[in-house]
């Protein structure tokens, strides 16, 4: 049985350059180890992917849509459908000191970003540079090895790893209620400190919402403990029943709520980090 278009899948993979079999990506912690990639603050773990809607690359999107659960299969992605053909165009010489105060430390191969762009330094000389915004990855063919790990197909797990995508939530972090048309969900003090948290909060809700029939209404509660609580207890489940801050500097309500009449169907689900991002990212 393949997928359909819009299924939630959990995709481990790794990601090489088909010529010189360098990875640039993974979510195997044993194949990171064996790239310069290895991070050891990161958890590496199977990613959610909504197969056939952009969420990685084309190649890849279009592979996975004749896939089954515990398939792996190695997929080979052309420059068309991976990140693009190399484009001169994309190539410009600046003066150096257009690059700011630390002109002068940039090198060959560093990654600066300029003019809400990011590129790649590839010459510098006579008070110039020479700046290529073609993707790291341009012209090159990808080879991925995936392994289709899980569908998730109950509302529970749907909300889990919707809220795991956005947010940097372990399995225990990621608190919420779901019951009918209703989900609350809890925001951890360090969470609700995180910078952009409204711009993710509106991502995550329109995820929700296209994923889940019937779901009219989610509420963002975050949860502030006095260090009393932090050290002798474990924070409560969180409650349908609005509740106020906890913190005792402030009685404003903590509560934020969206609330639809109908849910939203139109995919404003954000792109795959391997296709969108910019070269800094890849990564």
């Amino acid at each position: 049985m393949t997928f359909d278009k819009g299924s939630l899948i959990l995709l481990d993979y790794t990601a090489r350059i088909k010529d010189n079999g360098e990875i640039f990506e993974t979510t195997i912690e044993e194949d990171a180890k064996k790239s310069n990639l290895y991070d050891p603050t990161r958890t590496y773990e199977p990613r959610l992917i909504s197969v056939g809607e952009g969420w990685v690359l084309k190649g890849l999107d279009e592979a996975l849509t004749s896939t089954d659960v515990g398939q792996k299969l190695s997929i080979e992605i052309s420059p068309d459908k991976g990140f693009g053909e190399r484009d001169t165009n994309k190539v410009r010489m600046i003066p150096q000191r257009k690059l700011g105060e630390k002109a002068n430390e940039i090198k060959v191969g560093d990654v600066v970003e300029l003019d809400d762009r990011t590129g790649i330094i590839r010459y510098i000389g006579s008070g110039r540079v020479q700046i290529d915004y073609n993707h790291r990855l341009a012209s090159r063919v990808l080879v991925y090895d995936v392994n289709v790990v899980k569908k998730i197909e109950s509302n529970d797990d749907k909300i889990k790893y919707l809220l795991k995508r956005r947010l940097p939530l372990d399995d225990e972090k990621a608190k919420f209620e779901y019951n009918d048309d209703t989900v609350v969900i809890e925001l951890s003090e360090d969470i609700s400190l995180l910078d952009g948290l409204q711009i993710i909060k509106k991502a995550v809700t329109a995820d929700i919402f296209k994923f889940i029939d019937g779901l009219n209404k989610i509420t963002f509660q975050e949860v502030y403990l006095s260090q009393k609580a932090k050290d002798s207890s474990s924070p409560p489940p969180p409650s349908s029943t609005p509740a106020n801050e906890t913190a005792e500097s402030s009685s404003t309500p903590a509560n934020q709520t969206v609330t639809s009449n109908t849910s939203p169907r139109s995919d404003t689900s954000l792109r795959s980090e391997t296709a969108s991002k910019s070269e800094n990212k890849t990564e």
